[in-house]
């Protein structure tokens, strides 16, 4: 008979590799709870339990959470937000989609070029793009002095929508925004197998079956990923709804406002933790609204 020789139990050696693991992933983990959840627990706390009066400040201003929430100027800012931040996404998704189709599929001089030039379009700060619109469509920018001069000064400002204006933020959000959309589609859009392209136009389908049927469901994932992005970016965008002059307010403005002109530092905290559930609900929402979508599409490919 042949002896079966019995291997010693692995335990201790597994002990010794959890108490390894835990070893290397506790300072990350204290590091995130000091620089990062502590904080945010004392912000979530301030909003809840509001600031004490303070006597030696006759100016400050002590708001509860439940206050903030019932200000009708609060709730039209929420709405402001939300509206902005859909708006800006559906539009950047959209002229993204149609840019990236054009630089992946239709041949033209300088597409290489123009392609790392999104590359580098993404580095730019927000408020450069605003300056640059504001430059030339502004009050006193360039399109309206050449309108101001041909008229021979009737017409100041015929041009003024960019200035105290949700079109002026929307348009700057619009520019700004599109190359992270199209940054992740261009990737996708080159891991197309070509073949299938050419497959469906010698079966006679046309541009636009084309680009539903087989490239959209291929892009799915790019689409995802930019439009998350450009949502999350457009929800908390200071820099543009700043330097338009802020007459059409944001969540992200409002809180400068609340904690540094009124000092109400409870309010700011309140308004804050109402953006992040904002941000949140609607990336949720995103999320299954494109799986949703995604599934559909994928059920009637393969039907």
């Amino acid at each position: 008979m042949t002896a079966v020789t019995e291997l010693p139990p692995a335990a201790p050696a597994n002990k010794v590799r959890r108490s390894v693991a835990w070893l290397w992933s506790t300072p990350p983990v204290l590091l995130l709870a000091a620089a990062f959840l502590y904080p945010l627990y004392l912000v979530v706390k301030q909003a809840i339990e509001g600031s004490p009066p303070d006597p030696t400040n006759p100016f400050k201003v002590t708001t509860s959470f439940s206050e903030t929430l019932k200000d009708p100027g609060t709730r039209t800012v929420i709405k402001n937000t939300i509206e902005m931040a859909v708006y800006s996404t559906v539009g950047c998704l959209v002229l993204g989609f149609l840019l990236a189709l054009i630089i992946a599929f239709v041949p033209f001089p300088g597409a290489k070029a123009v392609s790392r030039f999104i590359d580098v379009f993404l580095s730019f700060p927000s408020f450069l793009i605003t300056v640059s619109i504001m430059f030339l469509y502004g009050r006193v920018g360039m399109v309206n002095h050449i309108a101001s001069t041909l008229t021979g000064g009737r017409h100041d400002t015929p041009i003024n929508f960019v200035e105290y204006s949700p079109w002026g933020i929307w348009l700057a959000e619009l520019i700004y925004f599109t190359p992270f959309v199209m940054r992740p589609l261009l990737t996708a859009f080159s891991q197309i197998d070509s073949g299938q392209l050419e497959v469906a136009a010698s079966l006679g389908a046309r541009a636009g079956r084309v680009v539903w049927q087989v490239i959209l469901p291929e892009a799915l994932p790019a689409v995802f990923a930019g439009g998350s992005l450009v949502l999350m970016l457009t929800m908390n965008e200071y820099g543009i709804v700043s330097f338009t002059g802020a007459k059409y307010q944001t969540l992200p403005v409002l809180i400068e406002n609340f904690a540094k002109e009124q000092t109400n530092y409870a309010g700011a905290c309140a308004l804050a933790v109402i953006n992040i559930v904002l941000s949140l609900a609607l990336f949720a929402g995103y999320r299954v609204l494109l799986a949703r979508m995604s599934g559909g599409r994928r059920a009637a490919v393969h039907a």
